[in-house]
């Protein structure tokens, strides 16, 4: 505790301003619990960037730790890209302080002689992926903590491709980062380096989600009932202006919830992966018997669909399911078009599932396997520019669209969740009707999140924990199935625990366990990369002879996965 004494007590001295020198004051004067979580560690980089409660503190997001990232950001620019202006641009969210803290990220480029571009309000992350590229800019930043409760904030890097910073800049940066002193801040900006966009930018980032997201011209859009809420969120600038050009005319806006708020006062969590985040729009689709629901998380990159299943109730697919089906329709337009020949690839990551890699195969495509977070398929895109991206997505309730953004997108997906569904209405079908027939022609697969909330300094450790039992003692049956293989991105092996033959991971190293099963059952551990949970990623699946079949199919994948479960303690 004395360390943690010590690390607080240096925000005691001048280099911080008065208010957090009082905030500070305080905890060490109540001898607050607080304390400890705050100084135990620093603000890390995660898959998504840098997130946190905000508040003073090493372990939080405040002017000083973002001050300190973009400082390491600048003095990396500089040191690397070699050019006589560099340039980034800044777009926040809805979110407490977001805009308070772009303008601060912005002096301290400003200050390094950098070039910014801030957006005029609000804007959603898959613009500000866009705009690094329209603007051509070296990097880019959003001011956003996604889905985190309303006391979180963050920092989303981005590099000049329009993805999120990945190896060997992601590197770079932490370590520039990391070697520099809160004093080493240099905030005085100059505002005459700092040049307000809006207009221009949003108008060419919806021609290009209308361009992407709506693939035919023989589609009665007219006759597709939308609701769409926002959950008070940045996607209410952007999502109906899109379905609007794109053609949908019978669109219904959750009006409780058009209305930007960082309170998030209508829902428990801003989660469109949460049935509870869309009961209103859902309630809403029911009373005007609306074909659609569409509801996007606070910075618009994750979508979640509600759609009417075979009784016509409306159902929240999940992320995987509206993955598969998206990408099924994708690909079923190109090859119409006769655009498919071999040098084409979908983008998936390894907790996502492994139904999409049997689609894309139907078709003659490639499936390439990324980690966790879509800073890997962007990075595919840019490995491999001579083939032709079609789509990407993973469990996590994101997709993109082809390349024009680099993150996921819930803009460009929403019309693309939307085309589909239209398409499938005018055949006499349903987007359910749609999975159902995936699931008939390639097995029914059924998966399940499972989060355990573990925090503070002693969390952290017991996470660690779990991890090292499941890797060093690893399971060697599940509900009554042989694990197969044990595969350890930490270690970059896979392990055939039958014969105890191992290969090389060809993917950068990442803490993720995952065993298969030889049913092909599969589940997958991770430390969360921007809250303090662990995740469980259970899949299971077996074949659907007839779409009329498949409710009693899926009771019977769910219980599997229920036996799995409490057979894992996991409940």
């Amino acid at each position: 505790m004395s360390d943690i004494l010590d690390k607080a007590k240096q925000w005691l001295s001048s280099t911080f301003d008065t208010e957090t020198q009082k905030e500070i004051q305080q905890l060490i004067d109540t001898n607050s619990p607080e304390l400890e979580d705050r100084f135990y560690k620093d603000t890390e980089f995660g898959t998504g960037g840098m997130r946190g409660v905000m508040g003073a503190g090493t372990n939080r997001i405040n002017k000083y730790t973002l001050g300190r990232a973009t400082q390491g950001l600048s003095n990396y620019l500089i040191q690397n890209i070699q050019k006589e202006e560099l340039k980034v641009v800044i777009a926040y969210d809805c979110r407490h302080n977001s805009k308070k803290f772009a303008k601060i990220v912005a002096d301290v480029f400003t200050a390094n002689n950098i070039k910014v571009f801030l957006f005029e309000d609000l804007r959603s992350t898959p613009e500000l992926s866009f705009a690094v590229r329209y603007l051509d800019c070296d990097a880019g930043i959003v001011l956003t903590a996604s889905h985190n409760p309303p006391e979180y904030n963050g920092y989303k890097v981005y590099w000049s491709d329009g993805g999120q910073i990945v190896p060997p800049h992601d590197n770079g940066i932490i370590k520039t980062v990391n070697s520099l002193h809160f004093s080493d801040i240099n905030f005085t900006g100059n505002d005459a380096l700092i040049e307000e966009i809006g207009a221009e930018v949003d108008a060419a980032f919806i021609d290009g989600a209308v361009k992407n997201g709506s693939l035919s011209e023989t589609i009665d859009r007219k006759n597709l009932k939308i609701v769409f809420t926002s959950l008070h969120g940045t996607s209410i600038v952007s999502i109906p202006d899109a379905l609007e050009k794109a053609g949908y005319t019978d669109v219904h806006i959750v009006e409780e919830q058009r209305k930007p708020d960082g309170n998030f006062p209508t829902v428990k969590s801003p989660n469109p992966e949460e049935p509870e985040a869309l009961k209103m729009a859902t309630d809403l689709a029911n009373k005007i018997g609306a074909d659609i629901v569409i509801g996007t998380d606070p910075d618009c990159d994750r979508l979640g669909v509600a759609v009417r299943d075979l009784q016509g109730n409306m159902k929240l697919m999940n992320g995987n399911q509206t993955m598969v089906v998206m990408t099924q329709f994708l690909l079923k337009k190109w090859k119409e078009e006769g655009k498919i020949n071999g040098n084409q690839f979908i983008g998936s990551t390894i907790v996502s599932t492994e139904l999409v890699n049997k689609i894309a195969s139907n078709y003659g495509v490639e499936t390439k396997i990324g980690l966790t977070g879509f800073k890997w398929i962007a990075k595919m895109i840019q490995d491999f520019k001579t083939m032709d991206f079609i789509g990407g997505g993973e469990e996590s309730f994101g997709y993109m669209v082809g390349d024009f953004v680099r993150d996921k997108d819930a803009v460009t997906a929403t019309l693309l969740a939307c085309e589909v569904a239209a398409y499938a209405k005018q055949n006499n079908s349903s987007f359910y009707q749609e999975l159902l027939e995936i699931y008939v022609a390639n097995n029914c697969y059924k998966e399940h999140l499972i989060s355990i909330v573990k925090k503070g300094m002693d969390g952290a450790a017991q996470i660690q924990q779990i991890l090292s039992e499941m890797r060093n003692n690893p399971l060697t049956m599940i509900d009554g199935e042989r694990i197969i293989t044990l595969s350890d991105y930490n270690s970059s092996i896979e392990k055939n625990l039958i014969t105890g033959k191992e290969t090389n991971i060809d993917l950068p190293k990442s803490n993720v366990l995952i065993y298969q099963t030889e049913n092909g059952t599969r589940i997958a551990a991770r430390p969360s990369g921007t809250e303090p949970k662990i995740k469980f990623y259970i899949s299971v699946n077996t074949p659907l002879d007839t779409t009329a079949n498949a409710e009693k199919t899926e009771v019977a994948l769910d219980a599997k996965i229920q036996r799995i479960i409490k057979e894992m303690k996991l409940n």
